[in-house]
């Protein structure tokens, strides 16, 4: 044989070889995607609220828009979840809630907490049966998530109560159980958290100190309530949210590679569900490297600004809403915007080429307006009533003030909805209303609402309400912006991802 002959025969060998490895490796990786596939449970979008927060547009064409993620904590004792956390089975409650703001940057990011006993407005939501509830006023937080006490809790339910408090349009909703939970943190090896003082309570055993916990020890680490500092879902949350700094700080050192992300994937979507937007392992596995730039000191934790209400809570006004429209506008906390961001500027049911760009058609710019000052603060509705006339409305009235409002409404009849669509791409952050019977399109100003050429912290602020929270509340003083201009009430209860894990875990 020709030495020619033998090269030939050796590169066809070697060329089969990689041939057969290439395909190995690709069937493989098919086969693992299609296991993670099968491991998601997705809940059913129909329950998800048909009246929105409007979806935030690109700040020019091509640009990044800023992503709302709610990361929920289950405490199901169902399938299986009773073997880390004691109790008979049965539907649990949402006593993990983190709205995760990630910038239109993709470089930073927010992690606001919702303190599971908040008095919220819960929306009408879906129940199993097909039917909706009807809304139900001064409910704690968590119980949305039991609405219907289907096996997998109402997750649809609890995304609309949020969107509702914060007029956050929530694009993703994750639901991880005790399982999950332990099982992720098993996945990077550990997770390193600090205990504040030895824990012997309700079944729960955790010494003092920094350690790296898993398994069992990070479940009850993460529920752990009574037994440290003052027995508070408070003192909780924050060491939640010192928990998931150090998760994230570990799978960061670990890189965001195939062999990283998988096996985490493969753990945790065995306990995960999640909306149908991130229904695949792929989706998931590019999420995740979406926000593969953002530091860990660029991540900064928020426990929404609060007091307590008796054995309840309550959110602190105006700094939990100067909170919320902060991260409508993609904000950070001091008011500066980051590069690239976006602001909402449409309803996501707007009538296409709805924009301040479009010229009205002669019915849209007769269409009946009446302008309300919901805050109080002197000539405010007469600027809203000027910002119509430059758009070219024309048919334009001034409404009876009616204070207390902290977010712009702009409620209307379904025959207006095209010349509404119009208003609202004039007051960014404003949540759209259809009601139908109005005579006519009512711009109801909050505090949220910017007049032009003001700056953001020049912006009145309604007196606090009767029973809202004093300096000597704990966790309540609100109105000086200490830090750069960060209110009181924000500053007061941030913790940035970076931290060390052993500082203030505690609260009382």
């Amino acid at each position: 044989m020709s030495t020619s002959t033998r090269r030939r025969r050796y590169l066809r060998t070697a060329i089969g070889l990689a041939a057969v490895l290439v395909l190995s490796v690709v069937g493989a990786g098919a086969w693992f995607y299609h296991r993670l596939d099968s491991n998601i449970t997705t809940f059913d979008a129909g329950g998800v609220a048909t009246e929105r927060p409007p979806a935030p547009v690109p700040a020019s064409p091509g640009a990044s828009v800023p992503v709302n993620v709610l990361l929920l904590g289950s405490d199901t004792r169902d399938d299986g979840n009773n073997a880390l956390g004691g109790g008979d089975e049965g539907v649990g409650h949402s006593d993990t809630a983190i709205v995760l703001h990630v910038y239109a940057d993709h470089k930073h990011a927010v992690g606001v907490s919702i303190p599971r006993d908040t008095l919220v407005t819960i929306p009408s939501c879906r129940l199993p049966s097909g039917t909706w509830t009807a809304p139900r006023n001064d409910q704690m937080f968590n119980s949305a998530f039991t609405v219907g006490e289907a096996p997998k809790g109402n997750p649809a339910c609890t995304q609309n109560t949020v969107e509702k408090l914060t007029g956050l349009r929530i694009d993703h909703t994750v639901v991880v159980d005790f399982k999950g939970a332990a099982a992720m943190a098993d996945a990077v090896g550990g997770v390193e958290a600090c205990v504040p003082n030895d824990v012997n309570e309700y079944g729960i055993h955790l010494k003092k100190g920094l350690q790296k916990l898993s398994g069992q020890s990070a479940v009850d680490y993460l529920r752990a309530r009574h037994g440290i500092g003052d027995n508070s879902d408070i003192g909780r949350m924050k060491r939640q949210q010192a928990f998931l700094s150090s998760m994230i700080k570990k799978v960061q050192s670990q890189g965001f590679s195939l062999p990283t992300l998988l096996p985490l994937a493969d753990a945790a979507t065995k306990s995960l569900t999640v909306d149908e937007g991130l229904g695949t392992a792929m989706k998931l596995v590019d999420f995740a490297r979406s926000v593969q730039d953002i530091k860990l000191s660029d991540v900064t934790f928020v426990t929404a600004p609060w007091r307590f209400a008796g054995d309840r809570v309550r959110l602190v006004q105006p700094d939990a809403d100067t909170l919320w429209k902060l991260l409508r506008e993609d904000r950070t906390l001091d008011g500066q915007s980051t590069a690239g961001t976006g602001q909402v500027t449409t309803s996501p049911s707007a009538t296409p080429g709805a924009g301040a760009d479009t010229p009205l058609t002669p019915e849209q710019a007769a269409a009946p307006i009446t302008v309300v000052n919901g805050v109080g603060t002197p000539g405010l509705a007469g600027s809203g009533s000027e910002t119509l006339k430059g758009r070219g409305f024309r048919n334009i009235t001034l409404g009876s003030n009616t204070p207390g409002h902290q977010v712009t409404r702009v409620a209307y009849d379904p025959a207006l909805k095209a010349a509404a669509d119009q208003v609202v791409a004039l007051f960014p952050g404003a949540q759209a209303v259809q009601e139908p019977g109005t005579e006519s399109i009512t711009v109801t100003l909050g505090a949220d609402y910017r007049p032009a050429g003001t700056r953001i912290d020049s912006v009145s602020s309604p007196s606090p309400r009767p029973g809202t929270a004093t300096d000597a509340t704990p966790g309540a003083t609100s109105g000086a912006t200490p830090n750069g201009g960060v209110p009181t009430g924000i500053a007061e209860n941030t913790r940035n991802a970076d931290t060390d894990p052993c500082a203030n875990l505690t609260f009382g």
